[in-house]
């Protein structure tokens, strides 16, 4: 990406992991629509987010198309730890101001120092970000149900990876939540039905 895309991508996909996966993809050859599906199935994970948030904070109407950029992990986490609406406010505008800022300005400063690093590959820096990725999803897995949707995920993304284009196996490891889902289901009812 160019310099103003770099940084436009950053001021307008306020969040990582889509990020990652669009320029993870577009690097790999991929198809930029292919590209820019899987950083938004990434990111839908926010419109979730945001509907908790909606009730905790209940912001005025005006506010909400503002507040809508910073919902992320990292705010939601923050506000929801709050002990009431006030400090959930704070904490979820201190946050998303300080992270907003913090990203675009290292943003705008790594588009601009990438020329000095040379050849990325040569450090492992591409798979930083699914590192980082990782670490930050392992503990939040705390049931069978999703250890076994990251596994099937995963299992599914790494194995697709050199059969399709680039950013589909992202597309495709999404299917893995329905899927154990079901099995879950399925297995539910097959004990219920044994009693």
């Amino acid at each position: 990406l160019t310099l103003l895309q770099t940084c436009a991508l950053s001021l307008l996909v306020f969040t990582g992991a889509s990020q990652f996966a669009l320029v993870g993809a577009l690097a790999g050859g991929g198809n930029p629509f292919t590209a820019a599906a899987g950083a938004f199935f990434l990111g839908t994970r926010n419109a979730f987010y945001g509907l908790r948030l909606s009730q905790l904070l209940a912001l005025p109407r005006s506010a909400k198309p503002f507040a809508a950029q910073w919902v992320i992990d990292e705010t939601t986490a923050v506000a929801l730890a709050q002990p009431d609406r006030r400090s959930a406010r704070i904490g979820f505008t201190v946050t998303g101001l300080t992270l907003y800022v913090l990203w675009n300005l290292t943003t705008l400063l790594g588009a601009l120092g990438a020329e000095a690093i040379g050849d990325t590959a040569a450090w492992g820096l591409d798979a930083a970000g699914p590192a980082v990725f990782l670490a930050l999803l392992a503990p939040m897995l705390r049931t069978a149900t999703e250890r076994a949707t990251a596994g099937v995920a995963a299992v599914l993304g790494l194995g697709l990876l050199p059969v399709l284009p680039a950013g589909v196996p992202v597309l495709v490891s999404a299917l893995a939540a329905p899927a154990v889902l079901w099995l879950q289901g399925r297995r539910t009812r097959n004990k219920e039905a044994a009693r």
